[in-house]
């Protein structure tokens, strides 16, 4: 009999549970709905203080392309480096505030449309169906949003978001 060989490491094998349970990370956001993201693609935690515009920051020798989810006048503290398909897909969220780690049932996980003063902030539909994505636009890296607990989440398109950031980095 042949052996069956592992495929290499996906985002989609991130989604399997242990007795029905999905542990995630809520991630603040500005002027949308927090993130949540599962915790096992979070790879570091780094106070950050400095200045709003990075498009990198440097994680253990490797420069990591930067998401921003802070306004222009809000003063991040947090980076948060993420897993992606490959060490190059990697990319940091930039932050502020406190992270939240949530163990949620899967039922109790909800699909929900994303709020409409949230939906009216993307004047431009067109370029929300775009290939590329435009951090001030939610529709352009929104994957689904959710509600767990009466509380609306945002799950962002992180391989689209990956893939954009590492093609302009080269």
């Amino acid at each position: 009999m042949k052996q069956i060989l592992k495929h290499s490491f996906e985002a989609v094998s991130l989604l399997t549970t242990n007795n029905g349970m999905l542990e995630v990370t809520i991630v603040p956001a500005s002027n949308q709905p927090d993130w949540i993201i599962p915790s096992s693609l979070v790879l570091s935690v780094d106070e950050y203080r400095d200045s709003v515009n990075v498009s990198t920051y440097a994680w253990q020798q490797q420069d990591v392309p930067v998401f921003h989810l802070l306004s222009q006048e809000q003063t991040p503290d947090k980076m948060i480096v993420l897993e992606g398909n490959t060490s190059e897909h990697r990319v940091a969220l930039q932050t502020a505030g406190e992270l939240q780690q949530l163990q949620a049932r899967i039922s109790d996980v909800k699909d929900v449309d994303l709020p409409a003063h949230l939906a009216g902030l993307d004047t431009d539909s067109e370029l929300a169906n775009e290939a590329g994505f435009t951090e001030n636009v939610v529709l352009s890296y929104l994957f689904q949003t959710v509600m767990i607990d009466d509380t609306v989440y945002l799950v962002p398109d992180l391989e689209k978001i990956a893939h954009q950031l590492v093609d302009l980095d080269s």
